[in-house]
């Protein structure tokens, strides 16, 4: 009973203008949970169970505050869903720190993907040139996963509104858009009525949980990743990697800095400077010349 309220709720909330891609997997594998029990209302004690089955206290907190929400929303339709309470779990989370990909580690995982089976179908083809278009654009999953036939013009990928309702033009290397070419023509060998980009076997495009999963396991068979329950490469981890190469290319200087940051921040969609700022300390050389700009100024030499 709880899927048909998980489908408006999700239709409610993305008419809003949220995406909530990992809120959704989250839901969904609650709900499985709780009819797997022979359950139709939220319980407290199954969201407690169902949560504290994450790794680690963050996701465990994390995982509570999703269903909290729904259940919020889903005891408005029915008083017999029960609320979850704040506070169960600790929601304190020790700072990310990005992985960033060397290219040798990048070639490594694309190389994983070449070899997927089954051997001879599209699919090696979709998740090699899927992660090889992520690493050297640094477009993020959803964007990847949304493009049609049509957003690929002359002039680059045109990535229509996704995160903050922005679009925005990405230019590709010659060697990449030659590399996408490639695929495009065993993309439309194999056919199917969907006019995405990249599809399934199934003709569809890719579930995102499918995906995550897949490059999950390619870092954990090539030694990138510990194991379950441990900190390794996220997925996103490879729009990390290009904003900092891309960050690393600028010329030192305060004035070309700030304006190759601006640039960067364009390319990649961010609403905020601030957003592309972050990267700056896993650029040690950028990050020196900007230290050595605050002392200057704190010593009264001025910038």
């Amino acid at each position: 009973m709880m899927t048909p309220l998980l489908d408006d709720y999700m239709a409610l909330r993305r008419a809003a203008g949220f995406q909530l891609r990992v809120q959704e997997v989250h839901l969904r594998n609650f709900v499985k949970f709780a009819t797997e029990r022979g359950e139709a209302f939220v319980r407290t004690q199954t969201a407690l169970d169902w949560a504290a089955l994450a790794p680690s206290a963050g996701q465990r907190g994390s995982r509570l505050d999703v269903v909290r929400i729904f259940a919020r929303f889903a005891r408005i339709e029915d008083s017999r869903h029960e609320v979850p309470p704040v506070g169960v779990f600790s929601s304190r989370r020790l700072p990310y720190r990005p992985f960033i990909f060397t290219a040798n580690q990048i070639r490594s995982v694309l190389e994983y993907a070449a070899r997927l089976p089954p051997a001879g179908s599209l699919r090696p083809w979709t998740y090699c040139t899927l992660f090889s278009l992520l690493a050297v654009t640094g477009m993020r999953i959803s964007e990847a996963l949304a493009l049609r036939f049509d957003d690929i013009t002359p002039d680059g990928l045109l990535i229509r509104k996704t995160k903050f309702q922005k679009s925005r033009l990405v230019p590709l290397h010659p060697t990449t858009q030659a590399g996408l070419d490639r695929y495009l023509r065993r993309r439309r060998h194999f056919g199917g009525d969907d006019d995405h980009v990249f599809i399934s076997l199934r003709y569809r495009p890719p579930h995102y949980a499918t995906v995550l999963a897949t490059f999950l396991q390619a870092v954990r068979d090539i030694g990138l990743h510990p194991g379950p329950g441990q900190r390794g490469p996220r997925l996103h981890d490879l729009r990390h990697s290009w904003a900092v190469s891309a960050l690393e290319a600028s010329p030192l200087g305060h004035d070309q800095v700030n304006q190759h940051v601006l640039g960067v921040s364009t390319y990649l969609g961010h609403a905020k400077l601030a957003s592309t700022y972050v990267y700056l300390h896993t650029t040690p050389h950028l990050l020196a010349d900007i230290a050595a700009r605050c002392e200057r100024v704190a010593g009264g030499v001025g910038p």
